[in-house]
């Protein structure tokens, strides 16, 4: 079946991620029932630009939002490319198909007063747990890296000689982290509680588990870090990810060029970078309008 060969040459030719494959077999799924169910059509090999584009407008009118309906039809492209190389269509009905209009979304992120409150001021839980949670989130915030690549960490992954850690990226890309000296001992801490648990560990399990030693799931991540910046800010977005924002637009914030964070949060390409640097403007912007006499703020007296 077209679909499961291309599924396949993404998982094994493209190396994408598991999460990425899946995300592609439910678009597709769902095109696919959408043209047997509207267009009597018997599946993606018969769809035509006219059917792309009801498929679009039906997602819209729906309630989907723009930048969903992008994504899916950005699933439908990479479908049409594989299917035209193997010579199961003609043409590709996408080639002229527009994705909706987004509204430009700046990336969240919590300020410093409250990450410095976080991670310097609050009273941690005694024991492995604490410990664990705390390098976590320090982890997350003093990396950048994804949670997917977080999870996937395994104690030889750290050079504590180096003060580096290896991580395994989108696509299985793999990229060198350094760490400052204090995350550095935290890992070193962390390694001698995780040893001296009662169940030890597998080998080659991941760096942060459980206390029963079996690696540490997604989801209990995303709630660790949920419930601890839930302790310093009321802001709707506590996710590993707004974290990632946060270790980047605190860089930029503070001068680092914007290739190296690109290089440090592992960004195919400059453009993913970039939708960081608009905190920074509208940072700026702010204290023109404050402080400057023709900035529009509130009158200097003297």
């Amino acid at each position: 079946m077209a679909l499961d060969r291309f599924l396949s040459h993404l998982a094994h030719e493209k190396r994408a991620s598991p999460h990425t494959v899946s995300a592609y077999r439910r678009d597709l799924v769902q095109f696919t029932a959408f043209l047997t169910s509207t267009c009597g059509l018997t599946g993606p090999e018969e769809a035509t630009p006219k059917a792309v584009r009801t498929w679009m407008m039906q997602l819209m009118e729906a309630g989907t939002g723009p930048r969903t309906v992008a994504r899916k039809l950005s699933s439908l492209r990479a479908y049409y490319r594989f299917a035209r190389k193997m010579g199961l269509v003609a043409a590709d009905p996408t080639a002229l198909a527009e994705p909706p209009k987004a509204p430009k979304r700046l990336p969240e992120f919590v300020a410093e007063r409250y990450m410095a409150t976080l991670l310097d001021g609050i009273t941690w839980p005694e024991g492995f747990t604490g410990a664990r949670d705390r390098l976590l989130l320090e982890l997350l915030y003093g990396t950048g890296m994804r949670l997917a690549e977080l999870t996937g960490l395994k104690p030889v992954d750290f050079d504590a000689r180096r003060g580096t850690l290896r991580v395994l990226g989108k696509r299985n890309k793999e990229r060198i982290i350094p760490l400052p000296s204090p995350l550095v001992a935290l890992v070193q801490e962390h390694l001698l509680l995780r040893n001296s648990l009662p169940l030890p560990p597998l080998p080659g399990t991941a760096l942060l588990v459980k206390p029963d030693g079996k690696p540490l799931p997604r989801r209990t991540v995303q709630s660790i870090v949920n419930h601890y910046l839930g302790t310093v800010t009321t802001q709707a977005k506590r996710s590993p990810h707004v974290l990632r924002h946060t270790y980047a637009t605190h860089l930029l914030e503070h001068g680092a060029d914007l290739n190296a964070v690109k290089e440090l949060l592992g960004h195919a390409s400059l453009a993913a970078t970039q939708v960081y640097t608009h905190n920074t403007v509208e940072k700026l912007k702010r204290a023109h309008s404050q402080a400057h006499p023709r900035g529009g703020g509130a009158p200097v007296t003297t």
